[in-house]
Parts: structure tokens; C-alpha cells; sequence
């Protein structure tokens, strides 16, 4: 860990994330880095240049991934990790975490969050605010979890989805990855195919 971070993407989730930081208290300074370059400051936190510059940071920095599409998260973040760039896991200091949890890096953790024990949250995850996650549930790579989902238990979700914000799985349910479970929607059977669902119990549309 070193004691100045830098995070890419200067936007709304941008601002979640460094204010999450900002109560961890664990860096001296925090700043972005964002391609708009009419973006010179978020928060009273200085923008220092674009993503693409982020190797330049690599040696001073913890760098953080502060982007809500998954596709383009796993892309800068795949790059950083081949650079051996120091990647955190942010935490807010508001949620609760059981037992034998297990965070990846790039992962964020947001206000009122739950996560029951025995649960595997894999790297670059976003388990937006007021999420449930009940036990030993298996989160794979870079989903987005919106504010106000519930996930029963023994619930596995594959690498790149979003669950919408509201949306309910039940218990014992798998959903395969680069699925979109749309808002309110309600999970009661496995999803083994690619595509966006709806409704309630939850269709392909």
C-alpha cells in the first residue's frame, strides 16, 4: 500500500468511490485521473491527467478503477495489474462483512452493504449501496451489483453481469455471466442464457 491514491474516472461513481476513500483515511492525498478534459477537479480533489497516463503513477500511487461499465473497468484494470500496479480494495465504513468473506482487488464496497458470511466477491466488483448478499454466495469478476439488490444464499454470479438496482435472486440460483437483470426484477430459477431479463419471476426479453 502506498500513501497517495489515484483514481480513473472522475464521474458520479467516481465521487462514491472517493468519498469512500476519503473515510477509509488511509491515503494522504487522493486524485483522478479522467479523459474529459474540461473535469479539473471532483470532490476538492484535483484532476491530473487522463487514463491513459496512469503507468506514469505506477511507482507513487495505488491506483483505483472508478469506472460503472463493466467491459471497459476489466480493460483498465487487466492493463494495470500486467503493469503490477498496486490495486485496493475499497470499504465503507458503514457496511458489514461476515466471516470468511473474501474481497478482490479493484473491488468496492458501498454504504450499507451486507455480505453474510462464507461469500467469494471476485476482483473489480461494484456492490453498490444498500446491497444484501446473504452466505456463501460467489460473485465472479467485474459485476455490478446496484443499490438495493438481494441475493439469498448460495447464489453465484457470473463474471461481468449487472444486476439492476432493486433486482432479487433467490436462494440456490446460478446466473451465467455478461447477463443484465433488469430493475425489480425477481430471480427463482437458474439463468443459463445469455441475454437481458425482466419481470416477475424474471424472462429473457
Amino acid at each position: 500500500m502506498k500513501n497517495k491514491l489515484l483514481i480513473i474516472g472522475a464521474s458520479g461513481h467516481g465521487k462514491v468511490c472517493a468519498d469512500i476513500a476519503i473515510k477509509m483515511n488511509k491515503w494522504e492525498s487522493i486524485n483522478f485521473l479522467d479523459d474529459n478534459e474540461k473535469i479539473k477537479e471532483l470532490m476538492g480533489l484535483e484532476v491530473i491527467g487522463k487514463s491513459t497516463e496512469a503507468f506514469k503513477y505506477i511507482n507513487n500511487y495505488d491506483i483505483f478503477v472508478a469506472i460503472g461499465n463493466n467491459e471497459i473497468r476489466e480493460k483498465i484494470q487487466n492493463k494495470l495489474e500486467t503493469l503490477n500496479a498496486n490495486i485496493p480494495t475499497l470499504i465503507h465504513s458503514s457496511s458489514l462483512i461476515g466471516q470468511q468473506v473474501e474481497l478482490g482487488t479493484g473491488t468496492v464496497i458501498m454504504a450499507g452493504v451486507v455480505i453474510n458470511c462464507c461469500t467469494r466477491i471476485a476482483n473489480g466488483c461494484i456492490i453498490n449501496t444498500g446491497v444484501t448478499i446473504d452466505h456463501d454466495n460467489v460473485i465472479e469478476d467485474y459485476v455490478h451489483i446496484s443499490p438495493g439488490v438481494h441475493l439469498a444464499g448460495t447464489v453465484k454470479v457470473g463474471k461481468s453481469s449487472w444486476l439492476c438496482i432493486g433486482s432479487v435472486v433467490s436462494n440456490n440460483i446460478s446466473i451465467i455471466s455478461n447477463c443484465t437483470i433488469g430493475a425489480g426484477a425477481v430471480v427463482v430459477k437458474d439463468i443459463k442464457e445469455v441475454g437481458v431479463y425482466v419481470g416477475v419471476p424474471a424472462r429473457r426479453v
